[in-house]
């Protein structure tokens, strides 16, 4: 397939645009910083764009199989529009280049539930803290962006990842309907699951949870590596 992904020179997305190389896909990696994006490889493309310049973002849809957004950016308490004023440009190129696949990364974050193994300080504390303080701005934007997704005409997927850490390579993740029971997310599992729903129509126009269910860190551990390293 000829993919387009957005967000390609985060974490996630330079995962994301690595195995669809691997898998014999033609990747559009677009990214504002161009000159730094460190893969290579003749059926990839490295498209400079900012997802919020509409003409750039028609332009690199143009042509395009499917597209994968993995836009990301850093919570804070400032106003953040960069998820749902960049989907919705991505939602309009598509509209006008009559490209159907669209699979988006959001987060368990936006409906935040208690977990079994979360305990009294993960579900009472860490979990309310992030998301309706610390991440407050994110989160409202990661739901208008949802909401312009379930919208559109197109044949999206969303897809909720917990708490993002890094293994070396994918597991057997568990990809559900609705929401998870699983506090972590392997950045692999999350790009692999992304890939593998473009040849499933079993998830077209629903929200779905991944989740890593081994080697997951420990609570300090994931803050320390995660939370904390963001800063």
């Amino acid at each position: 397939m000829r993919i387009a992904v957005f967000g390609a020179n985060g974490p996630t997305g330079r995962l994301v645009t690595g195995q669809a190389l691997a898998a014999g896909h033609q990747v559009a990696a677009v990214t504002r910083q161009p000159d730094s994006f460190p893969l290579h490889h003749d059926r990839l493309e490295v498209v400079g764009a900012d997802v919020l310049d509409p003409v750039a973002v028609d332009a690199a849809v143009a042509g395009r199989d499917a597209v994968l957004s993995a836009l990301g950016v850093p919570a804070g308490k400032g106003p953040i529009s960069t998820y749902s004023r960049g989907v919705a440009n991505i939602v309009a190129a598509m509209e006008q280049h009559r490209v159907r696949r669209l699979a988006v990364v959001s987060s368990s974050g936006v409906a935040p539930r208690p977990y079994s193994d979360g305990g009294f300080l993960f579900n009472r504390v860490l979990l309310p803290c992030v998301t309706r303080v610390l991440g407050k701005t994110l989160y409202d934007d990661m739901r208008r962006m949802e909401t312009l997704v379930r919208a559109s005409g197109l044949d999206w997927t969303i897809v909720r990842p917990s708490g993002l850490y890094h293994l070396p390579s994918s597991t057997g993740y568990t990809l559900v309907e609705g929401h998870a029971d699983g506090r972590f997310t392997a950045r692999a599992d999350l790009a692999a699951s992304m890939l593998a729903l473009l040849d499933d129509d079993r998830y077209l126009r629903t929200t779905v949870s991944v989740i890593t269910t081994v080697d997951n860190p420990t609570l300090l551990r994931w803050i320390r590596r995660e939370a904390l390293a963001k800063r």
